[in-house]
């Protein structure tokens, strides 16, 4: 009898291995796992309190974590929900393509993977939500053209790493390829923060002494290309952001260089986000593409809005 008393651990720990294998399918409270691309930009700050609302609203509880633009530390972050086997995992990615081996990991442990602001371009993912980018860029190179009077000299402050940069310069360029007199001398990467966008447009407004308007990706980038522009003291130049972030629109009502603003709503796609997990969780189908509504902004629709209240 002895014998089989002690034998008894040893069956315990075997089957406590194999079910901890697995994730827990029974257990009440559904846990979602966030990757952000950072907390630093008050967009992403937004979109998690979307997130978060909407969590709460379902009984989800959300593991939240920020990559501050390092893809080393997402993909680890990505790894690390795996291992804690939570039921889905939303990513705000770094790098579209570099995020991919960790999506495939995640589809290989048989965990549903979200992208939210920014798409990956490898691995199985459910659903993608995010601004109308495309749309987003159009409204902005419209914008720009007019603003112009349809001809002059303009650059791109890009950040081409990440997918929907991709699809707001793609709109850009669709709308300003129909004003034949205005010529993209320039499009360069500011990697889509303040201080290398500063430093990027400073070499551009020296490269090209009669530019007349600047496209920023982001209002980081926008920001940025304004730091430069005023430092150099260069009169008559347009630009337009994208994001509508409390500083970008305080330089828009401020009369600077920096007239009009793409805004996005991230809150929303936070909350759409967790709306289409609640829905694949009950076994709903899903769309692979959910796109949130955008608009402009311009120091005249701002001193409106600030009437109407």
């Amino acid at each position: 009898m002895k014998r089989n008393y002690l034998l008894f651990p040893l069956f315990l720990g075997l089957f406590v291995g194999i079910t901890c294998g697995k994730r827990d399918e029974t257990r009440q409270t559904k846990i979602i796992g966030v990757a952000l691309l950072t907390r630093g930009h008050m967009f992403y700050r937004d979109l998690e309190e979307g997130l978060l609302e909407e969590a709460q609203k379902h009984q989800y509880e959300l593991i939240i974590t920020s990559a501050e633009f390092d893809l080393g530390k997402q993909i680890a972050q990505v790894e690390d929900f795996i291992s804690r086997k939570v039921d889905a995992i939303i990513v705000c990615p770094v790098d579209s393509k570099g995020i991919g081996t960790a999506v495939k990991a995640a589809n290989a442990a048989g965990i549903p993977v979200f992208t939210a602001d920014i798409a990956a371009q490898e691995g199985k993912v459910v659903s993608h939500i995010a601004s109308d980018n495309v749309a987003g860029g159009r409204l902005a190179g419209e914008f720009l053209a007019k603003a112009l009077g349809g001809k002059g000299n303009i650059a791109i402050i890009n950040h081409p790493a990440v997918t929907s940069v991709l699809d707001r310069v793609q709109g850009f360029k669709e709308a300003i390829a129909q004003y034949p007199e205005i010529n993209i001398v320039a499009d360069v990467s500011g990697q889509g923060v303040r201080d290398r966008s500063l430093q990027v447009t400073t070499d551009v407004l020296q490269a090209h002494p009669t530019l007349n308007g600047i496209f920023g990706i982001n209002d980081d980038s926008a920001l940025g290309a304004l730091d430069a522009v005023q430092q150099y003291k260069k009169e008559g130049i347009i630009i337009v952001g994208y994001d509508a972030t409390p500083p970008a629109l305080d330089a828009i009502r401020k009369g600077t260089a920096l007239k009009a603003d793409v805004i996005q709503y991230p809150k929303v796609i936070g909350t759409t986000t967790i709306q289409k997990i609640r829905d694949h969780f009950a076994g709903m189908p899903v769309p692979p593409i959910v796109p949130v509504e955008v608009g402009i902004v311009d120091r005249q629709t701002l001193h409106a809005s600030s009437e109407g209240r």
